[in-house]
């Protein structure tokens, strides 16, 4: 189904947080970014697949992507397949549009859905088998952690003088308690997240992947995790990692335009090198340094008196040092510490039934540095008193919570604000 079409399909769910929405142009993105566990590829009919091209997405009428290339293995041959891909939600998504009466549908040779089908295969025009594809079991994510995502995303792309009409339309009190709100239900999210990955990877093979994907920021944050995926801790370690080669490898997903020189994937990957270079336990040291880290005592109200309270600046300095060995820095190493570290800290902890250490670890999540976020938002949350009173910084908890609140505008089904 084309993106432009007006009556396209929408999943309503129930998620962590409440029931969210999940259109089929969104799994459309996740297809065309190859968001998903490539090696597992298997067709409902048992085959192999093998993803050579995944096409080129079509936003106007007929299938989703052409030129698409694949191989398909049932074990004795492999079979060169070249043609369009449809996505669809529910295999029966086919049937409810009549694409085998569609003759722009005939170029058709796999059909993608999302949720799990009982078919094996979809019918194509004169009765020709279309084989499907699943991609639920093969998403690195819940449902509700793209939903958001994306929701987050058509927030980014729009004009600041938009979100300022926003905010003025709400009284700085039920702002900063909807703020509250969403930044609890974003740091459960993330949690959730970094349980699952350890639950799936082990815990160093977790942070890792979670590592790769921080530096491979938004754009490139899928080859980032392929990367993870194949050359794992294991292999930086013992120094078999050619960075170079790593790159050359995923030279056809990297997104390089308009990505600042400092962001670069080729940079990114050497500037990990020298980190686990540095310290190549550092997953290890990470979980035990965290451990002798004090909360301090009650009692502090803002940004500022909760970092002085949780000697936030000494962490910082120590992290840097001690478990990246000095390879990141600035707002990065924030950004590593909010959405990878502390969370897959907490999950941890949690694991091992360490309630002081998980409340510790969202204490400093809630009044972290701000990290990669942009400078004029940052500005604006200034300016509308969301960080506090005048001249108060802002913390992690309180830009994740403005995010988790524009995305749930942007996504309201169930939300109610």
């Amino acid at each position: 189904m084309s993106a432009e079409r007006i009556d396209e399909a929408v999943a309503e769910m129930a998620g962590l947080h409440g029931a969210f929405s999940f259109p089929e142009h969104l799994l459309q993105r996740i297809w065309l970014r190859g968001d998903f566990d490539q090696r597992a590829l298997r067709l409902r009919d048992g085959r192999k697949v093998t993803l050579r091209f995944r096409g080129r997405w079509n936003r106007l009428a007929g299938p989703d992507f052409s030129g698409a290339e694949f191989l398909f293995d049932d074990g004795e041959a492999r079979e060169l397949v070249r043609g369009a891909v449809e996505v669809h939600l529910r295999a029966v998504d086919w049937d409810r549009h009549a694409h085998a009466q569609d003759p722009a549908y005939d170029a058709v040779v796999l059909h993608v859905v999302l949720f799990p089908s009982m078919r094996e295969w979809t019918e194509g025009a004169g009765g020709r088998r279309i084989p499907i594809l699943e991609l639920l079991p093969l998403l690195e994510r819940d449902l509700e952690a793209y939903a958001e995502d994306a929701a987050v995303e058509a927030i980014a792309g729009r004009p600041y003088s938009h979100l300022r009409e926003v905010l003025a339309g709400v009284t700085l009190e039920k702002l900063q308690a909807e703020i509250r709100q969403y930044a609890s239900r974003r740091w459960q999210a993330k949690v959730h997240i970094a349980r699952a990955r350890i639950e799936r990877l082990g815990w160093s093979e977790a942070c890792h992947q979670a590592t790769l994907d921080v530096l491979g920021y938004r754009p490139n944050r899928v080859p980032m995790l392929a990367v993870a995926e194949v050359w794992g801790l294991a292999r930086w370690q013992a120094g078999e990692v050619d960075t170079e080669a790593v790159y050359a490898a995923q030279a056809e997903w990297w997104r390089t335009h308009g990505v600042r020189p400092a962001n670069h994937p080729r940079v990114r990957l050497a500037q990990y090198a020298r980190w686990v270079g540095a310290r190549p336990d550092w997953p290890e040291a990470l979980a035990q340094l965290t451990k002798g880290w004090q909360g301090g005592e009650g009692g502090a109200e803002t940004v500022r008196e909760r970092r002085k309270m949780l000697r936030m600046s000494f962490k910082r300095a120590e992290l840097a040092r001690e478990i990246c060995g000095g390879a990141l820095s600035g707002t990065r190493l924030d950004t590593w510490v909010c959405d990878a570290a502390l969370p897959l800290l907490a999950a941890r902890s949690a694991a091992a039934g360490e309630a002081d250490l998980v409340e510790l670890h969202e204490a400093n999540w809630q009044a972290w540095f701000p990290g990669d976020a942009p400078a004029e938002l940052l500005r604006i949350m200034r300016e509308f008193g969301i960080a506090g009173r005048r001249g108060e910084p802002v913390g992690q908890g309180s830009l994740q919570g403005l995010l988790g609140w524009l995305a749930m505008l942007a996504n309201p089904v169930g939300r109610g604000a």
